[in-house]
Parts: structure tokens; C-alpha cells; sequence
């Protein structure tokens, strides 16, 4: 399963502040994709420096996507819809010169419509012409035209117009409407915000099983196996996300999706983005957990595979062969106990003793230390 990891923005660590800095780091750091963020309208000094970016992840196998301003309302009336469009259309531009895979926005609240049926249609609407937009910066006729500056052009598709669902009630964004729209809207795909779904669902994410029917949902509305995500943890109330925090801090946890991806994942080709405060260190935190749960399945694997084997040299079922080896580590943790138990209470001191010792000085800090991460 490829699976890709890296932050939203330039790593914390970086010391340049730079893109093209930040990438160096972020190879470095085992990661090998990187989001960069567009608040506000794209300044042409900038795009310099994306070429830059562009050229180095061509080189390299770093994936770069492009995420456009965060606020926007598509779903307002003329004025609001045509002003959040230009503010994404210098992210178009970016994201050519970038050679991002994958260029994210938002829709916004939902106005004057109601959810369902007729917003979806006009987020449809918008989202089409975005992604003819996007084709013709490419280039339509690719070999009509010169781009020696960007050999990408040529060789690869333009960016894939990525819809991500929101996090509060008010704006339009559910993981059903936001399939439904890139179910019509060739070209586009679902940026699935674990945070946000976790959110507007009131802490819905919670177990394995529940990545496993959220991706089925996503299977069976969507298809196909290229899937965008973020990720960080998420402080919420009432359905609604307030604001991102470090993973480890919240109550979205990394590890029951990375038990999914490692046990049923094998069908995705997957990107996730950190966006926690932490950035690159939460990225690595998930990388980390993810090589944990495919060490985790791949041990239970081979112990499976070698109590068959045993079973059959032995003329047993596995079924019979798994119950004894339970039967005989059971026996043995209980054994382990009962030896620590005697060797505690052989080395109990006296009443008088203990009484003595708890006059002293003690070095041991009872106090809980957390780290920072």
C-alpha cells in the first residue's frame, strides 16, 4: 500500500523558512510529502520560489500539493461566489508551477440553501468550472505548447481539484456531500479531514472499525483507491471543531487508523498531511504507529503460520494447538507472578525500618512527566 506522509506547511524545524528548505528537511526526516499553504491571495514573489519547489519534488519523490484560501463562499451569491473564485484562481496558477498533486478547498456555509439535493448541485456546478480551469493553465493542447520550464506538463495530469469536508454545522461539507459532488465532478476528489469528520460527528472516530466503514462508505460512493487526508487532533463541542491541537492531546487518536491501514489498507494509495501545531513531529508520529501496527501484524502472521505448521507435524488442528500454547502461557504468566510476589514479600522490610526510611530524603519526583509531545 503507498502511503505518504508529510506536513502542512514548511517543517517547524527548518531553520531557512523556505520551501525548498523544508523539503531537504523533510527528506531527511523519512517523510515524503509536504502541503503548502495558500491563507490569502498568492504573492507573485512567491511563485519563484514554487518553481523551485516544482523542480526539486520532479527530481525527487517528493509529493506536493497545494491547499487554496481557507475561507471561502461558493455558496453565497454572485459577488461572494466570483470573489472566492479569484482568490483560488492564483492557487490554480501556483499549483502548476508547484507540480502539486492535489489542490484543496472548501465550499463554505451553506447561505441561502438547505442541505441537500440543490446545494450539491451548484457546489457541482462550481467545482466543474474549477476543474476546466485548472486543465486550461495545464495546457489542453500540451504539445502545442513550450514548457521546458515545467517538464511535468507533459508528463503528468494536472492537479486533481480536491473538495475537503468541514468541520462545523454550518457549512457545507459532510463526507456524503462532498462524495456525492466528486461522484459528478470528474476530476475532482475527496480530502477526507479525519479532524472534521471526528468533529461534526461528536468524537465519532474512535476504533478501527469505524475508519473501516467510513473508507467502505467512501469505496462504495466513490470508488477508485487515490485517497487525500488530514490529520491532527482536534478539540470540539456540539459538533463542531474549534481548533487543531497535537495529536496526543486529543481524543482523535492516530493508532486505530493506523491497525486499519496496516491490516486492511493494502487496496489504498494514500496521502496524509499533518495539520496538527506539531507538523513534521506529528507526521513522524504517525509514521511510527504505522510501522508498529505492520510489525504487530506482520508477528501475528508468522505465529499464526507456525502453529499450522506445528499442527501438522504434530497430527493436531491448528485450533487444538492454539488452545494448548494459550493454556501453557497462561500458566507461565501466573508462574512469573507467583516468583514476584515471593521475591516482594521476602523483601519487605520491618515496621521499625520502614518507619526509619520514611524519614529520609527521597530523590523520586511523583510527580506525572508529560512531554511536549
Amino acid at each position: 500500500m503507498p502511503l505518504r506522509l508529510g506536513p502542512a506547511g514548511v517543517p517547524l524545524s527548518c531553520k531557512g523558512r523556505t520551501i525548498v528548505e523544508g523539503m531537504d528537511d523533510i527528506t531527511v526526516l523519512g517523510l515524503d510529502a509536504m502541503e503548502i499553504q495558500t491563507v490569502r491571495t498568492v504573492q507573485p514573489k512567491h511563485f519563484d520560489q514554487y518553481w523551485q519547489a516544482g523542480i526539486l519534488s520532479w527530481d525527487s519523490d517528493i509529493e506536493m500539493n497545494m491547499h487554496g484560501p481557507y475561507y471561502a463562499e461558493l455558496l453565497g451569491n454572485r459577488r461572494e461566489r466570483n470573489r472566492s473564485l479569484l482568490k483560488m484562481e492564483s492557487s490554480m496558477q501556483a499549483g502548476k508551477i508547484l507540480n502539486a498533486r492535489h489542490l484543496t478547498y472548501h465550499v463554505g456555509p451553506y447561505g441561502e440553501y438547505e442541505p441537500g439535493t440543490k446545494a450539491n448541485e451548484q457546489v457541482a456546478n462550481v467545482f466543474s468550472g474549477v476543474v476546466e480551469r485548472v486543465q486550461s493553465i495545464w495546457g489542453v493542447a500540451k504539445e502545442e505548447l513550450d514548457y521546458a520550464a515545467f517538464p511535468w506538463i507533459h508528463e503528468s495530469e494536472p492537479s486533481l481539484v480536491g473538495i475537503e469536508t468541514s468541520g462545523r454545522q454550518e457549512l457545507w461539507g459532510t463526507i456524503e456531500e462532498v462524495l456525492e459532488v466528486c461522484n459528478h465532478v470528474e476530476g475532482t476528489v475527496p480530502v477526507i479531514n479525519m479532524a472534521h469528520i471526528h468533529a461534526r460527528g461528536h468524537g465519532k472516530m474512535k476504533t478501527s472499525e469505524d475508519y473501516a466503514e467510513l473508507f467502505d462508505l467512501v469505496r462504495e460512493s466513490y470508488g477508485g483507491k487515490k485517497f487525500y487526508c488530514h490529520f491532527a487532533g482536534v478539540e470540539h463541542r456540539m459538533g463542531n471543531a474549534l481548533h487543531y491541537t497535537q495529536i496526543k492531546k486529543s481524543d482523535l487518536k492516530f493508532e486505530p487508523f493506523a491497525e486499519y491501514l496496516a491490516e486492511e489498507g493494502d487496496w489504498l494509495d494514500i496521502t496524509i498531511i499533518s495539520d496538527s501545531p506539531l507538523l513534521e513531529h506529528d507526521a513522524m508520529y504517525m509514521l511510527q504507529h504505522y510501522d508498529k501496527a505492520r510489525q504487530r501484524l506482520l508477528e501475528i502472521r508468522a505465529r499464526d503460520e507456525r502453529i499450522v505448521k506445528l499442527a501438522r507435524v504434530s497430527g493436531m488442528s491448528a485450533e487444538e494447538l492454539a488452545e494448548f500454547e494459550n493454556q501453557a502461557a497462561e500458566k507461565k504468566a501466573e508462574s512469573e507472578k507467583l516468583e514476584v510476589e515471593s521475591k516482594e514479600s521476602a523483601g519487605k522490610v520491618t515496621p521499625k525500618k520502614a518507619a526509619a526510611s520514611s524519614s529520609m530524603i527521597s530523590f523520586d519526583d511523583t510527580d506525572d512527566d508529560d512531554d511536549i509531545f
